[in-house]
């Protein structure tokens, strides 16, 4: 399969990773299109010998970074007047609804180092070792990491009443 179809493939999963870091759905999308033109442009340096997704989240946080590094801000403000009419309102017969709405508001509060381990293994499902190789660090930090943001999502979640996770690994 050629490169661009299996870009095409990764699409679902790199705007998931993307919304994640960036809270933000049109930043997410700005940051999946420029992930992917960065990978077409390099994809010399790809080594097809280890999996694509990991190299993508690799290049798409790098590319988030760097962004907050330029900006010097660590993450998305609004104000009143850039809230859409209705905007967090939770109907309240659809519990699903407000846990999920729970767990994105708990996922907001976390570290953005505790909020990608937490998205990369808990959400896309992705090993330890290529979790450890797209943030750069070993896997024992990742492990570490992941305990505590578990722990800090878990308290999180008690504090606004959502009954307690189940535990997956």
């Amino acid at each position: 399969m050629d490169l661009r179809r299996q870009l095409s493939a990764e699409l679902p999963v790199l705007r998931r990773f993307a919304r994640a870091l960036t809270g933000d759905p049109a930043l997410a999308d700005d940051l999946v299109q420029d992930c992917l033109e960065r990978a077409l442009t390099k994809s010399h340096l790809y080594d097809a010998s280890r999996p694509l997704r990991a190299w993508l989240f690799t290049v798409l946080r790098n590319i988030h970074v760097s962004g907050l590094r330029r900006s010097g801000r660590s993450g998305i403000v609004k104000t009143v007047d850039d809230l859409a009419e209705g905007e967090g309102a939770i109907a309240p017969d659809q519990e699903h609804h407000m846990a999920a709405s729970s767990i994105t508001a708990a996922l907001e509060r976390l570290s953005p180092q505790h909020r990608e381990v937490i998205v990369l293994v808990g959400l896309e499902e992705m090993s330890y070792r290529d979790v450890s190789e797209i943030l750069g660090v070993p896997v024992g930090t990742v492990m570490s990491r992941l305990s505590r943001a578990r722990e800090h999502m878990r308290l999180l979640l008690e504090e606004r009443g959502v009954a307690g996770l189940r535990r997956v690994k």
